[in-house]
């Protein structure tokens, strides 16, 4: 059933949340301790693939927020911005 899992999740991820949730069950799968070796190995290289996606769409997100914000990015909290919220 693992490889199976694992063979059909192999298409790129529609999302960086589909692609997070298939990275945290792959992860789960692999602590459990009871993949075959040859499912464990693919259940690696799946996941290697998936951080590279998701790396990549946090740093096309980074690049947009940079342009947002006009190339600098900002503090949160700016200018006594959050005082008295302790």
């Amino acid at each position: 059933m693992a490889k199976k899992l694992i063979a059909e999740s192999a298409a790129a991820p529609e999302s960086f949340e589909q692609a997070m949730a298939e990275l945290a069950q792959l992860v789960t799968q692999m602590e459990a301790g009871q993949l075959p070796l040859e499912a464990s190995v693919a259940a690696y290289a799946r996941g290697s693939e998936l951080v590279r996606y998701c790396a990549a769409q946090l740093e096309k997100v980074e690049s947009q927020v940079k342009v947002l914000e006009g190339d600098m990015l900002k503090p949160f909290a700016a200018d006594g911005a959050g005082e008295g919220m302790q």
